[in-house]
């Protein structure tokens, strides 16, 4: 079995060895994607198979700013801090729950997120932990096809690009079988197992799109309304997803 971790980091332009020198890389000029994530040399980068299944400039933005910063970690700590600012509300006092027992927000973060290790939405477990990462992913390649722009021809030059990130047989074989996949809302739905899971697989959705696009907004509300989130959550998952493209 491949490493669902590993390779969810790969997607999202990180690595855990090229962290470091990431996180103080420069941008391009115009706000673009970071010019440390171009090409293939850290990771499967946000301008090499992650920028051809998002295909949005925004999208490949978000992902690319999520890896500078810290690559799924950071996606585990947005979800986390959405949630907990959802409870919050709710009560007038700190989250209740399962978020409630995690660590307080860590500087590591940068003040972007809170740290969700130990939590739901970075479990310790590492069976939990790969399962969710393989749900992630999954969610990220359902919703960078709901403008469409995947069709067979877009699968054939993705498929092509993965002998030159190094990718294992095991690992092509899923991400095949995910792109060769129709859309299909109600079985990412299922994927979530609890609250806390919905709003990750949503979050990591809006990570992986144009949130301006009409037919991505059209998933985005039929995926928020499956997986039944209080239209506050949604808005907080929402907000904290922004802030990666600030």
């Amino acid at each position: 079995m491949f490493d669902p971790q590993k390779l969810l980091d790969q997607f999202m332009g990180s690595s855990t060895q090229n962290q470091d020198q990431n996180a103080n890389a420069p941008t391009q000029s115009g706000g673009g994607i970071p010019d440390a994530f171009k090409g293939f040399g850290g990771g499967l980068a946000a301008g090499g198979l992650a920028g051809l299944l998002l295909g949005t400039k925004k999208g490949r933005k978000m992902v690319g700013s999520a890896a500078k910063i810290g690559g799924v970690a950071v996606l585990g700590g947005l979800a986390y801090k959405a949630y907990n600012d959802w409870q919050a509300s709710k009560t007038g006092g700190p989250a209740a729950g399962q978020a409630s027992t995690g660590p307080a927000p860590q500087s590591p973060m940068k003040n972007v997120t809170p740290d969700a290790e130990g939590t739901a939405f970075l479990p310790a477990p590492e069976a939990e932990r790969n399962a969710l990462g393989v749900k992630i992913i999954q969610a990220m390649i359902a919703a960078a096809k709901a403008d469409g722009h995947i069709d067979a021809e877009e699968q054939q030059r993705i498929f092509g690009k993965f002998d030159e990130v190094g990718l294992g047989m095991e690992e092509k074989a899923f991400l095949m079988d995910e792109l060769r996949k129709p859309l299909d809302i109600d079985a990412i739905v299922t994927l979530a197992d609890n609250t806390e899971q919905a709003v990750e697989i949503y979050a990591a959705s809006c990570l992986a799109i144009d949130p301006d696009d009409p037919a991505e907004q059209a998933y985005l509300a039929m995926l928020s309304a499956r997986l039944k989130l209080a239209p506050e959550l949604k808005t907080n998952i929402e907000t904290e997803v922004a802030k990666l493209a600030m």
